[in-house]
Order: structure tokens, then sequence, then C-alpha cells
């Protein structure tokens, strides 16, 4: 039972605090991940939301050149890419495809297709490539895709995503539990639709 998974780079297939230690010598400053509550970066740094853009916009290509996975994301998504068809859908903008498809060579990581929308509204592409399942690290982000496209929608836990989630949105805290929980969904959409059969 083939699926397409949908996911989010930043923060759900790299690991959270990737941008953490370039903010901190950028900036002269000393932030530490557990209390970063918020998603929008801007409030923690030194300088005008301006500046930071300017200079968040300088730094992209290196900060996603040298991002870590997320732990246990490789060993999973190595399970699920010869059973299911893996898209990956970024908040990154179009210029950073080639900095984007560097890094999955460079981390073995296969791709079914990479779309790099420049904007976190995820929804047209969740509907345009009939997504049956979401991975995400952002709240708002994760609500909206469930609520609007009716599908499941796996958030990974961080410090950032905190507020109260809808039930078809499923707080996991490692990938270890993302695939359990996706495992489970899986035979129980076979089950479904044998049931289904049995009784045509």
């Amino acid at each position: 039972m083939r699926k397409r998974f949908g996911i989010d780079i930043d923060g759900t297939v790299t690991c959270p605090t990737s941008i953490l230690p370039y903010i901190n010598k950028a900036f002269g400053l000393n932030i530490v991940y557990e209390d970063v509550n918020q998603y929008e970066l801007t409030p923690f740094v030194n300088v005008s939301e301006k500046e930071f853009a300017k200079w968040f916009h300088e730094n992209e290509p290196n900060i996603y050149e040298g991002s870590p996975l997320a732990q246990g994301a490789k060993s999973v998504l190595k399970k699920w890419e010869n059973q299911h068809e893996l898209y990956f859908i970024s908040a990154r903008g179009q210029h950073l495809f080639d900095v984007t498809e560097k890094w999955f060579t460079a981390n073995e990581l296969l791709y079914h297709h990479i779309e790099l929308i420049g904007t976190h509204n995820k929804i047209e592409s969740v509907k345009k490539h009939q997504i049956d399942i979401f991975f995400e690290d952002k709240h708002d982000n994760a609500v909206t895709i469930h609520e609007e496209c009716h599908i499941p929608v796996i958030l990974f836990d961080t410090p950032y995503n905190q507020d109260p989630i809808p039930k078809g949105v499923i707080r996991v805290y490692d990938w270890a539990e993302a695939y359990d929980w996706v495992e489970h969904w899986l035979r129980q959409q076979k089950n479904n639709r044998e049931m289904v059969s049995s009784l045509i």
C-alpha cells in the first residue's frame, strides 16, 4: 500500500537546533534550544527585524549546507524510501534548490520530489501532490494542513510548538516514535480496505 508522504525539511528532517550555533556566533549570544519557545527567532536576537532578515538571507546557504540530520531521521526514511513516495515540501526559497539537493546527496537520502515554495503556506502543495500524511515541526502549519487537507500530520515535539493540537495532529518525540505511529496507521488503513472489500 504505497502512500505519498509530505515531509518538511528544517526542524523535521534536520535537527531543530541547526541554526542556533550560527545565530549565537554572529550576534554574540548564548541562546539555548530549550528556551526557544516560539518559532519566530527575531525576539531572541539583539538587532532589528530587518537586520536579522538580511543576515538570515545571506547565511541561509551555509546554515542549510551544514545542518545535521535529526536523530533517527535517516534510518526511518531509508525504511520508507522504497515502500512509499517521499515528497519534501519546504518553506525554503527556490534559489536554495542546489544547496538542498546537494545536502540530500551528501546525507544519502533518497527523495521522489523536492519542492521549495518560499512560504510557510503548504496547503496548495499538499493538495496538488495529493499527500496522504505530512511531517512538520511548525505548530500552525501542522494544524492548518490537517484541518484543510483532512490528513494526519506528525508534529515533531520542540520547545516552540507547545500549543494544543487537534486529534488529527500527532505529537511525537523522535523519528522512532513517528515510525511506530505511521506503521500502525498503515496497518489500520490496510485492514479497513480489506474489510470493505470483503463486504462488496
